[in-house]
């Protein structure tokens, strides 16, 4: 059993010293908060082109790791690093694509990592933010809705792992930067309930060499 501990939502800003607007700036919120197909309504989505979408509705970090952030002179509120929901109980180690959250009467469904960008970088004020986060192979989890509901902060989570080939957030991060990805990998994760944009470039990679 895993413990809701913050829903956050994030509104468009800027960042000081930072021109494009953002909805990065996520804040803790008191009471229910409804989740849809596309994640929570009032939280705003500018980049859509690497955020947001049926599968990437809903990005949740891990209590775990925000501990170890802490130990590393991070000092975290909920909301960080943009996060949508704070979860106490998995870490992204041990996090697969196609693990399950059941939070109340809503499902999510682990698809993809987060993987840092400069708009990151400027809310964290460090230029090597990108760089330190990759190291830290740390991203959080991407998940898409099965089933709307409405969740509130201090709920329990019920945690499915998923029962087929376990291919880790942390696992898909490390090959962030790698031009030649393994057969193997790849292979394995067309298997998981990856998100689409991932699958077709591995399930092409994969026809193209055979």
């Amino acid at each position: 059993m895993a413990k809701l501990l913050a829903v956050c939502v994030g509104k468009a800003e800027h960042i000081e010293g930072y021109s494009p607007l953002t909805g990065i700036n996520k804040r803790a919120v008191s009471g229910t908060v409804p989740i849809g197909p596309q994640g929570i309504a009032e939280d705003a989505i500018l980049d859509r082109q690497h955020h947001g979408g049926s599968d990437q509705a809903i990005y949740i970090y891990f209590q775990g790791d925000y501990d170890w952030w802490a130990r590393e002179g991070v000092a975290s509120t909920p909301g960080l690093f943009g996060e949508n929901l704070v979860i106490d109980g998995p870490i992204s180690a041990n996090t697969a694509i196609g693990d399950r959250y059941h939070i109340g009467d809503c499902l999510l469904e682990v698809t993809y990592h987060r993987t840092p960008c400069m708009t990151f970088a400027a809310k964290m004020n460090d230029k090597f933010w990108v760089k330190r986060f990759h190291r830290a192979n740390r991203p959080g989890a991407y998940c898409r809705v099965l089933t709307p509901g409405t969740i509130e902060a201090g709920m329990d989570i019920t945690v499915t792992p998923y029962a087929g080939e376990r291919v880790t957030v942390s696992e898909l991060m490390s090959f962030d930067t790698s031009k030649d990805l393994p057969l193997d990998f790849m292979r394995r994760a067309v298997t998981t309930p990856i998100r689409e944009k991932t699958r077709f470039k591995y399930e092409t990679r994969l026809a193209d060499l055979f």
